[in-house]
């Protein structure tokens, strides 16, 4: 297997996950609260799910983007 080829692929994974965990941070700090305490601390279930969609979401938009 080309070696170039493995490279990309971690650089594009790479380059994924951070997108990913700053589109997250940001969508943390637009919100009113903060979300690990809404969610963990007073388990609150509908923010939860929303905060879950939203990551789907983003990882989703980055997936495509990096995929083309």
């Amino acid at each position: 297997m080309d070696t170039a080829i493995i490279l990309n692929s971690l650089i594009y994974a790479l380059l994924g996950v951070v997108i990913f965990i700053t589109s997250f941070i940001i969508v943390d700090k637009l919100t009113p609260y903060k979300l690990w305490e809404e969610i963990v601390e007073k388990k609150n279930v509908a923010l939860a799910i929303v905060v879950g969609a939203t990551a789907l979401a983003i990882g989703q938009i980055v997936a495509a983007a990096i995929h083309g």
